[in-house]
């Protein structure tokens, strides 16, 4: 073995199995001196597990907002901005100050609405003199028809023995100032309709402006934002996932500056890539730790996977929301902290497996090159399912044979001892893990009294 150490092939492959941490006994294969040297491992039997890893962050779905009053849009005040913020993590009791906003937008609206409702103010009050006179106008010049009318009912009894023409004429003059005082009651009765609407019209406008100012005012008094509820201040984050603070923007549209969540519930929000997002379903049993404190382990499940993949900022790959519900959240969590998320996609009893480095694929074919004395085996097998570094294998390997991780030179001339009534298909990959091509040994009765037995799935 110390001949074998001071090769420098043998060496070499020693500090690479040890840098890239193989979690299985590897040996190495004995050959003579000058001969190919290869890392050697052992197939086992035993669990296997298939999971997902990925880094999310921990959220309160439960919280209260902490946000503008509820009828800023109705004072249209735009483009506000918070002027204060209490600390993040901050513990504020109900009624506690949480930010301010700035006033400025405000007095501006207040000095516009202001100048708005005096000319409103005015032109209702121009209206109604306006009305006053014309009416009153209206009214005297009925009273002057009906006294031409009664001088013309006297002409015309006078002229009852006057003439024919003349009592005509009498009469004919008497009949226009009937007509024109019946016509004038009329008109008088639309002119005051047309004052009656004009003042409806001028007084809504100032009715209008005096309730938006009143609805200003009322806005104003609640620029200094308290919290509704007990609890620990956390920033709301913008479109572009930056944190709200001092000098941000605010509308009525996007109302919170801030949340206190109920941290007896907690869950880790993560982001899964478009490959690995097809092994998750809801239930699945979740490991979750803390960057904060990486010795603390939680449980949790798979609570929710979206069905529409996203852009995330600063990345080009597509990924999948996923939420992930901790069973019994610990009461040092905090929103916000970073979170390893292990899901487990898959879990198998008492099957075989080896490192997934052993594996190699051949025209379709996956093989493996077997240790069998002091001779290699090109051998076919049958692969299940894999995670990152293992492989289940199914058929073709026992437990306790050797592999080797890498192919030897002579790999081409060596001969390809095949499964009984094998034949190259395209595998029924149930894990989705891989695109390679598997081996379906036939369904004689002798393979099938040869075949090992069939996994078992473990919930």
């Amino acid at each position: 073995m110390m001949r074998l150490f001071r090769s420098r092939p043998a060496l070499v492959l020693v500090v690479l199995a040890l840098l890239i941490g193989i979690p299985t006994t590897l040996v190495l294969a004995r050959a003579p001196a000058g001969e190919f040297v290869g890392i050697e491992a052992p197939v086992k039997r035993g669990d296997f597990r298939v999971t997902v890893t990925t880094s999310g962050e921990l959220r309160a779905p439960k919280f209260a907002k902490v946000s503008l009053p509820p009828n800023t849009m109705q004072a249209q005040v735009y483009n506000l901005k918070i002027a204060s913020l209490v600390p993040e993590g901050t513990i504020v009791k109900e009624g506690d100050v949480v930010a301010e906003i700035d006033r400025a937008a405000f007095a501006t609206k207040v000095t516009e609405v202001g100048l708005n409702l005096q000319k409103a103010a005015a032109q209702h009050e121009q209206a109604m003199l306006d009305s006053t006179l014309n009416l009153g106008k209206a009214r005297e010049e009925m009273k002057t028809m009906e006294l031409t009318l009664e001088e013309k009912r006297i002409a015309k009894e006078q002229a009852v023995y006057e003439a024919p023409s003349v009592k005509r004429q009498a009469g004919i003059d008497y009949e226009k100032s009937e007509r024109a005082l019946a016509q004038a009651k009329v008109d008088y009765k639309t002119k005051v309709e047309q004052a009656q609407a004009k003042m409806r019209e001028v007084g809504a406008d100032r009715d209008r402006h005096q309730n938006l100012l009143t609805i200003i005012q009322d806005v104003m008094k609640g620029v200094t934002i308290t919290a509704p509820s007990p609890g620990m201040v956390i920033y709301v984050r913008e479109w572009n996932g930056k944190k709200k603070t001092v000098g941000s923007s605010l509308s009525a549209w996007d109302p919170v500056v801030a949340t206190l969540p109920d941290l007896s519930v907690m869950e880790s929000l993560t982001y899964v890539n478009e490959i690995d997002v097809r092994k998750l379903r809801v239930g699945q049993p979740v490991s979750v730790t803390l960057d904060a404190d990486p010795t603390k382990v939680l449980t949790g499940t798979v609570k929710q996977v979206a069905n529409v993949g996203e852009q995330r900022p600063n990345s080009d790959a597509k990924v999948f929301e996923v939420v992930v519900d901790l069973v019994k959240p610990d009461t040092t969590l905090r929103p916000g902290m970073t979170t390893g998320n292990e899901v487990e996609t898959e879990a198998l009893t008492d099957v075989l497996y080896m490192p997934l480095d052993a594996l190699t694929v051949e025209s379709g074919t996956p093989i493996v090159f077997k240790r069998v004395g002091g001779r290699t085996v090109k051998q076919e097998i049958v692969t299940g399912v894999m995670n990152d570094d293992e492989v289940v294998v199914l058929k073709g390997l026992e437990d306790g044979d050797m592999v080797l991780l890498t192919p030897p030179p002579d790999r081409e001339s060596l001969e390809l001892q095949r499964l009984p009534g094998s034949t190259s298909v395209p595998p029924a990959n149930t894990s989705g893990d891989t695109g390679q091509r598997t081996t379906v040994p036939s369904t004689s009765d002798g393979d099938r009294k040869a075949a090992p037995p069939a996994p078992v799935r473990r919930n």
